[in-house]
């Protein structure tokens, strides 16, 4: 560890195969939380390469619980966190929607870091387990099209680095890649980043670690989930190439409201949001769920515009497919609670 801390110190950045083995070494017995913490702050003082995320991401994919291709086309939906906006959870609730609208959504998500309640904090308050096997995962991506997966439980090995994380009290290239390291194979995806400033290099990383098509959005008020409160800004990935978009909610035919109007609250609270939104009920949590769905529709290549993936999210609420899918989860989890299912 010592070269690559001497390396980064220097302001050289590592290479993809220097950061795997560098992460390797963090993720071992052989290394002291005070090297691992150097090494952070290092990279942090450097500032993260987009080969230096891909190694990490790489790394810990693979030390991940293995997961096998359950069938083409995965895709997820999931933001950095950090935006301090406080907002209901809302990719959660977009997923149940691109699964309604026929995608499989391999949804990959944590307790609370940055908001009040993560996504496996309300879909725990929901009756969903999380602590789903390699087997169950594919079971339910190939039957119901949406499955769980929860950070911790599909990377055991981080929780030494989550520790020191936490005593270091700073953030570190770990708040910028959670959306990166899903160990479901995906083919597509749709992230949302804080940073504005990061969009081309998140593209970048997504492209090296082969997502064939992908989207990374920062929305007004610089959202990591895309907003009606004004301008939002995202790059679009497609077969390697790499182009800048902007819009407006008016320049896709959805109501403006302020950032304001979707903060959720406690698991239960954000739980009831989720339902009401996936039951139809009108307001800026539906719209807001509606754009973020349809984007992520467009990002996997089922809509061929934003408007169309609007259409797509609006059908699969209207016509009880999103609902049907969280339904599913809640009696699998129950059946299985109940040994059920072995």
């Amino acid at each position: 560890m010592k070269q690559y801390l001497n390396k980064l110190m220097t302001g050289q950045s590592l290479s993809f195969v220097e950061m795997k083995e560098a992460s390797e070494l963090m993720l071992s017995e052989n290394i002291s939380d005070s090297e691992i913490a150097a090494f952070l702050i290092a990279l942090k003082a450097k500032g993260e390469s987009v080969e230096e995320m891909a190694g990490l991401a790489t790394t810990l994919k693979n030390k991940a619980h293995s997961y096998q291709r359950p069938s083409t086309g995965i895709t997820d939906n999931c933001g950095t966190g950090g935006d301090g906006s406080q907002s209901f959870n809302i990719s959660t609730t977009a997923a149940f929607v691109i699964a309604g609208a026929g995608e499989k959504v391999a949804k990959h998500g944590n307790r609370s870091i940055s908001s009040k309640t993560g996504s496996a904090d309300v879909l725990e308050s929901l009756g969903v387990a999380l602590d789903f096997s390699t087997d169950e995962v594919e079971e339910l991506l190939n039957e119901n099209g949406i499955a769980f997966l929860f950070a911790p439980y599909v990377h055991p090995k981080v929780k030494r680095i989550g520790k020191v994380r936490k005593e270091l009290k700073l953030p570190t290239i770990f708040n910028l890649i959670g959306p990166l390291t899903n160990p479901v194979p995906l083919e597509t995806q749709l992230i949302g980043i804080y940073r504005r400033d990061l969009l081309e290099k998140m593209a970048q990383v997504l492209k090296l670690l082969g997502r064939e098509r992908a989207i990374v959005i920062n929305g007004a008020g610089y959202l990591d989930e895309a907003s009606l409160a004004g301008e939002n800004h995202f790059v679009l990935l497609d077969k390697g190439n790499i182009t800048k978009h902007a819009f407006h909610p008016s320049d896709v035919g959805l109501h403006v409201y302020e950032n304001n109007e979707i903060r959720g609250g406690s698991a239960s609270e954000n739980a009831e949001i989720l339902l009401q939104v996936l039951q139809g009920k009108e307001g800026p949590h539906l719209t807001t769920v509606l754009l973020n769905a349809g984007l992520s529709l467009y990002a996997t290549g089922r809509a061929g515009s934003i408007e169309e993936g609007i259409r797509l999210a609006r059908h699969s609420i209207t016509s009880g497919a999103a609902l049907k899918k969280l339904r599913f989860l809640q009696t699998y989890s129950n059946d299985r609670k109940r040994g059920m299912i072995v």
